[in-house]
């Protein structure tokens, strides 16, 4: 029982207007209370990227939806016989078995040598099937043919993984025979990147498999290629930069990424040349559809119209057109620096002159990296490679269909011509999977770029090796 002393403190402690720890906090009848908005500190676009994507997961969950789980993942690439190719790994099969394979946005299909490889496919990881418990025998031939080559044996149906995805049915060419100099060690195969509509096994390619299931956190690739061709004491193998599907690398870029939309139905990756200057003076480029050009990682230089290109080079004095093996090619003074820049609607993107200089043919005369190149049936008249692509980052996204190209940052830049091992090929786990849509059978050989560049790739070979086109 409380005491009088106690029962009186209490009920004034009740009944006093003025008993609070905050005076005059409860305001007299009729008083008004003045609002104050507190200042803000302005939101980034970081910052409300990361507000969004809280909301919708926290809003899912509250009311008893899913919330999708997305990944991203990063391939580290090598760069082979100083800038003639790029490629990462993949793994096929169960358990699953490493393979080198140049990383290709210019065709659409995986292939490797296969055990019973005979031409073409020495000192190179064969493929066995009957190492895989999850491999599947199609008994449907497969024939693709480029410009360096051409590859034949049957399809086949197994796991591939790569970068922390895995797709467990996909459709891929186990190749018996490969066109000599096609295959350099340790390259087994090829990973293309384009769309299904090219592909040769008529199959969904590896990456738009991962792409159209959203497994992806955004619907892109993107490349940073490195650069040694002007290097000193270059080793076959050297690092080749990043390969990254789900995401952008924005420690390997500057500024924003300028994307351009395909212009029509997804094939090739596809952009239209816009403009294109050498040494400030700007060379006269049909438009429309011949304008068109497949910006192609598989490929090491740049290929145009004839007519472009010597016009290109009549901008560069002293310079004359190769003959024999250099035919199509262009010869021009070492000692000038030749500065070219290609827009495609966008920023007009510069080449560096180390990247414009092919090989020297002497000490005075060098050969440049763009070459006459006559294209049939529907393929672009421009094929934009590696040449060009050193010299920005690139992305390819799915959804909207387009290509972004942006500026590269300092920490890109560094890794040009690094002392550095190339990258081992790895094994990780999985972190996501998708299963390909139907595919496969039909099969009739792809001739990429419909022409036969023979008396190009001689000339290649002579000064840097088999370059792939």
């Amino acid at each position: 029982m409380l005491s009088s002393l106690a029962l009186a403190v209490s009920c004034l402690l009740i009944i006093s207007p003025n008993t609070s720890a905050a005076p005059n906090s409860v305001p007299a009848a009729g008083q008004s209370i003045p609002l104050i908005r507190r200042t803000q500190p302005e939101r980034t676009v970081a910052d409300w990227e990361s507000w969004a994507k809280n909301e919708r997961e926290a809003l899912t969950a509250k009311y008893g939806g899913n919330i999708e789980k997305r990944s991203t993942g990063t391939n580290l690439m090598t760069n082979q016989n100083a800038d003639s190719s790029y490629f990462g790994t993949v793994a096929i099969g169960t358990p699953p078995i490493s393979f080198n394979v140049i990383l290709d946005t210019g065709s659409s299909d995986l292939w490797v040598a296969d055990q019973a490889c005979t031409t073409g496919c020495s000192k190179v990881q064969l493929f066995n099937d009957l190492s895989s418990s999850t491999f599947h025998n199609l008994s449907e031939p497969f024939s693709i043919q480029y410009g360096s080559g051409a590859a034949v044996g049957t399809l086949g149906q197994d796991v591939v993984q790569m970068a922390g995805f895995s797709v467990p049915n996909q459709i891929f060419g186990a190749v018996t025979q490969a066109t000599s100099g096609l295959l350099n060690p340790p390259v087994s195969g090829l990973l293309g990147l384009g769309w299904q509509s090219i592909a040769s096994s008529k199959a969904s390619p590896f990456w738009q498999t991962l792409a159209s299931s959203g497994l992806w956190t955004d619907p892109v690739m993107a490349f940073q290629l490195t650069r040694f061709v002007n290097a000193t004491n270059v080793n076959t193998e050297e690092p080749g930069g990043s390969f990254t599907m789900g995401f952008v690398n924005s420690s390997l870029y500057t500024g924003t990424i300028d994307y351009q939309a395909l212009p029509t139905t997804p094939s090739y990756w596809i952009l239209p040349m816009k403009s294109l200057t050498v040494q400030g003076n700007s060379v006269t480029i049909p438009s429309g559809s011949s304008s068109y050009s497949a910006i192609d990682t598989g490929t090491t230089l740049v290929g145009g119209p004839s007519s472009v290109i010597q016009n290109m080079f009549a901008q560069i004095p002293g310079s004359q057109p190769g003959t024999g093996n250099w035919q199509g090619y262009w010869t021009y003074p070492c000692s000038t620096a030749v500065n070219v820049a290609i827009s495609f609607g966008g920023p007009s993107w510069p080449i560096s002159p180390a990247d414009f200089q092919l090989t020297k043919l002497t000490s005075s005369q060098c050969v440049g990296a763009f070459f006459e190149l006559n294209t049939g049936g529907s393929a672009p008249n421009w094929i934009i490679g590696d040449t060009f692509l050193k010299n920005v980052y690139s992305v390819f996204r799915y959804n909207p269909a387009a290509v972004g190209f942006a500026a590269l940052s300092n920490t890109a830049i560094a890794m040009n011509g690094v002392n550095a091992p190339a990258p081992s090929p790895t094994i990780g786990s999985v972190s996501a999977s998708a299963t390909a849509g139907t595919g496969g059978g039909s099969n009739a050989a792809s001739h990429r770029w419909g022409v036969s560049w023979a008396s190009f790739v001689g000339g290649i070979v002579v000064a840097v090796g088999a370059a792939w086109m």
